[in-house]
């Protein structure tokens, strides 16, 4: 490996968001003369944050320096590692690495940013990039959205190793897996810096199973009396398998409403990683020829808050479909950190609209990101 690369003499590791927040994720390594960034988020405002739409790094260090850039890499297809993309490649023209689910939610950004000429190029897990300086490696890692990647860049100094978020399940649902192979064969090889996710490092216990909470959706879909709204993140291609197979095995139709949920479900049926099941799916529009009992609503929100399209049925001030008594609701989704009043008044909110909320009571979401046992 090293007779491959240039010796590096000066190593500098820094972020321009991403530390001690949750999203605007922007990471920074310099070897010598050469810059490699790893992703670029946006972050969700919170409440006090009157007018703002979503919050990205400032980049000038990046903009001042952009000839000496080799490359961009994207982790995973979360708004909050990927979503300032578009706002990025505006002001620079350098190469941006990616999987295949990552680079197809990142064109569909580009494309409603009216970006064009983007330099986008797939990378598998197992590809190897080298550069004059690095060799870059990648390894699987289980996340709440598929095609999700941890980065290596081996220096002559060592490894620097980026996990992006991650998390070990022993029971994996789907074909997902974190490589523990090739993240131990980067450790025997010497690592000089780890990066890594801490979202839920102070949590305690383990993180749970993604299988666990396919049974238990799907068991609160086949039980419940009447329409079963579900609410989650739009890029929790996941999730939306387990309803979507919940709602088939239970002989119901699902019926999708929000504009985001459309598009990465789309995105992520034409790429292989998401399958809808014949005659399953529905239009918003055809909800009320079916009895309650037929039906599964898969709804989002926008902002960071799965909750704001449920808390408009709530208000009954959906333009499509609202919450009645006797509903069930199955909050699939976890509260992002500025968002806990908004969160819990949308919970009562439904409470009193008469819905039959599942949230903490039985284990319908997992977190994405390890925990402190982990």
């Amino acid at each position: 490996m090293k007779s491959k690369i240039k010796p590096v003499e000066k190593i500098r590791i820094f972020a321009l968001g991403g530390v001690g927040e949750i999203g605007k994720n922007m990471y920074v390594v310099e070897l010598d003369e050469d810059i490699f960034v790893i992703d670029a988020g946006v972050m969700f405002p919170e409440d006090e944050m009157l007018g703002i739409d979503k919050v990205i790094p400032d980049i000038t260090y990046l903009i001042e320096r952009q000839h000496r850039i080799q490359a961009i890499f994207l982790t995973h297809g979360h708004e909050e590692h990927m979503g300032a993309i578009a706002y990025v490649l505006k002001q620079l023209s350098v190469p941006v690495y990616g999987t295949k689910l990552t680079l197809g939610l990142a064109e569909a950004l580009l494309k409603e940013q009216g970006v064009s000429g983007a330099k986008l190029n797939e990378v598998h897990p197992d590809a190897e990039l080298v550069f004059d300086k690095a060799k870059v490696t990648f390894f699987r890692t289980i996340h709440s959205i598929p095609d999700s990647i941890g980065i290596s860049l081996h220096t002559s100094q060592g490894a620097i190793v980026y996990t992006s978020d991650f998390k070990f399940d022993q029971t994996p649902y789907g074909n997902n897996r974190t490589d523990l192979g090739k993240m131990a064969q980067i450790g025997e090889e010497g690592v000089l810096c780890l990066l890594s996710d801490s979202t839920n490092a102070e949590r305690p216990g383990y993180s749970g199973s993604d299988t666990v909470v396919a049974y238990e959706i799907a068991d609160v879909i086949g039980h419940a009396k009447g329409r079963v709204f579900v609410a989650c993140y739009a890029s929790n291609i996941t999730r939306i398998q387990q309803v979507l197979y919940a709602a088939r095995q239970s002989g119901r139709k699902v019926a999708v409403i929000g504009k985001t949920l459309h598009k990465v479900m789309d995105i992520a049926v034409r790429l292989g990683y998401l399958h809808v099941p014949d005659k399953v799916t529905i239009s918003a529009h055809d909800i009320d020829r079916y009895h309650d009992r037929e039906l599964v609503i898969l709804t989002t929100g926008g902002h960071g808050e799965p909750m704001s399209a449920l808390w408009r049925m709530a208000r009954q001030a959906n333009k499509q479909v609202n919450i009645k008594e006797g509903d069930t609701v199955i909050v699939a989704a976890s509260v992002m950190p500025g968002y806990e009043l908004g969160f819990a008044k949308t919970i009562d909110a439904l409470y009193r609209a008469g819905a039959n909320v599942i949230y903490r009571d039985r284990q319908v979401h997992v977190s994405g990101t390890v925990a402190k046992k982990n």
